[in-house]
């Protein structure tokens, strides 16, 4: 065998210099382009074998064996073509437009290479011999079945090219497709790839897409909004519908859920009068997608927290079977059960210590349960003052704010009592108090403490001495008093507040 020979077929192959090129190519896209790496991969392993075979087919052609040798070494000439003309692609595409700041859409990647992959095929056709004009003219029949066969891939191709040049769908875009809803992640010759929060990657031919309708979300006049988002509850009719969406509309307004817009602002709004019930409906702007359940859990935690401080509820189902004197009976163990849990948070309140059984029986009557969720804005800084809470489970951040900003004084836990000075003297809150994790309160309206008040004065002792620690904190905070002087600030105020508690109640 004749190695000047082999030689010689190897040199019209273009070896070495299309190699060295092809190798020079690889190496720079393997290292400005490491997320495409595996399609590098792929393309060079085709490459090598394909220059084995055109090696392999040289040395077989030196032993005559005719026909044969001929077609496999045009067949490896073409696969060594097709894996240069996909290694220039991705390169031109993925990394010299883009250093140049252009960013074309991928079908045109695919569709471009595909035509160069057909020139290159014709090339060899006509170096093979083969008349193209002949067969152009006498192929009209093969084409049609050709054409008619691949009419669902030809609807793909051109339905990816109407979807790139019109604009209707670009990578990053939310969509919804049928039953399907998520994000654009790439858009090919054949099918745009959808991924959904369900961690899936949904495929959609690009004829389905120009077939059938598709909702792009968060989108409007051509640039990207907020998404609206409903969040759907039923309430008895037992409630007046202007209280109902007064009372979410606050609870939403005093809560701070991530990724709820600010502006516009949540809205609750009543949809329909049905059977037993009156169907509402929260609307709100989300501004992150991908965070669409968790979002709308958050608005319904604060929405139920929102309706038990205002003492509705939610409406049972339509197919609740209701028995009375069952129902009698579990009211009153509910009833039994709910004074026995405010009795026991009662005796564990230092102002309400020294009250007799009776007068604690009292107290726990005219308590009003009231739950905040996380992020719940209990009582503002600055807003005037109604009521007096009472802490039995959870925990609560006080603040205090000013031109500085905010800054935490004490966090409240079980046991605790605040909005003492308010019921006592009127005056706006001093801080704000915000639930830190899920918080269980009752609070007690201004006529039912001064009930109370009259008729056990040894109280009044007991709050200002709570009144007095509570306002000192805040001034330790802005004037850094030391230990001595805030032991006489605090005996001052404490008789301070003692004299006004007991002028306002007319106490002696």
């Amino acid at each position: 065998m004749s190695i000047e020979i082999i030689r010689t077929h190897l040199e019209q192959a273009g070896f070495p210099q299309v190699p060295a090129m092809f190798a020079a190519l690889a190496l720079a896209f393997w290292l400005m382009r490491p997320a495409d790496r595996s399609t590098l991969y792929h393309t060079v392993i085709f490459y090598v074998v394909a220059l084995c075979g055109q090696v392999i087919t040289a040395m077989l052609i030196e032993l005559d064996i005719g026909l044969a040798g001929d077609v496999m070494r045009e067949a490896f000439v073409i696969m060594t073509g097709i894996a240069v003309i996909r290694l220039w692609g991705v390169s031109l595409f993925r990394m010299f437009l883009p250093a140049l700041r252009l960013q074309p859409p991928r079908i045109l990647e695919d569709v471009l290479v595909i035509v160069a992959y057909a020139a290159w095929g014709m090339v060899r056709l006509r170096y093979a011999g083969l008349d193209l004009s002949q067969i152009v003219t006498t192929s009209a029949v093969i084409t049609a079945v050709i054409a008619f066969s691949m009419q669902d891939t030809l609807g793909n191709i051109l339905g990816g090219l109407a979807i790139q040049l019109d604009g209707s769908l670009e990578v990053g875009d939310w969509v919804r497709v049928d039953d399907v809803t998520g994000r654009v992640s790439d858009i090919r010759w054949r099918s745009v790839s959808i991924e959904t929060n369900n961690w899936e990657t949904v495929v959609v031919p690009n004829g389905q897409l120009m077939k059938s309708k598709f909702v792009v979300l968060a989108q409007r006049g051509g640039r990207r909004v907020t998404a609206r988002r409903w969040v759907w509850f039923d309430v008895d009719y037992s409630a007046p519908p202007s209280r109902v969406v007064a009372e979410v509309q606050e609870a939403l307004a005093r809560s701070t859920i991530a990724n709820m817009a600010a502006e516009p602002a949540p809205q609750c709004v009543l949809m329909a009068l049905e059977a037993g019930r009156a169907r509402y409906a929260v609307r709100y702007w989300l501004t992150d997608l991908a965070r669409d359940d968790a979002t709308d859990s958050e608005v319904r935690v604060h929405l139920v927290a929102g309706l038990q401080r205002a003492g509705l509820g939610i409406a049972a189902p339509q197919y609740s079977v209701h028995m009375l004197k069952e129902s009698e009976k579990q009211l009153q163990a509910d009833q039994l059960h709910e004074m026995t849990d405010r009795l026991k948070a009662l005796r564990h309140v230092d102002i309400f210590a020294h009250l007799q059984e009776d007068e604690l029986q009292r107290v726990a009557e005219r308590l009003v349960f009231t739950p905040f969720a996380p992020g719940d804005v209990m009582t503002r800084q600055g807003a005037e003052a109604h009521w007096l809470y009472l802490l039995v489970e959870g925990e609560a951040q006080v603040v205090f704010e000013d031109a500085a900003g905010q800054h935490p004084v004490s966090r409240l836990h079980e046991g605790t009592v605040f909005g003492e000075r308010g019921m006592m003297f009127g005056e706006h809150r001093s801080a704000t108090v915000t639930a830190v994790r899920d918080v269980k309160c009752y609070r007690l309206d201004r006529k039912s403490f001064e009930d109370i008040i009259r008729s056990r004065p040894s109280m009044a002792e007991d709050i200002s001495r709570i009144l007095a620690i509570r306002e000192l904190e805040l001034k330790n905070l802005r004037q850094n008093l030391d230990a001595e002087a805030h032991a006489a600030e605090l005996t001052r105020r404490r008789g301070e507040i003692l004299g006004r508690i007991r002028d306002f109640f007319s106490l002696r």
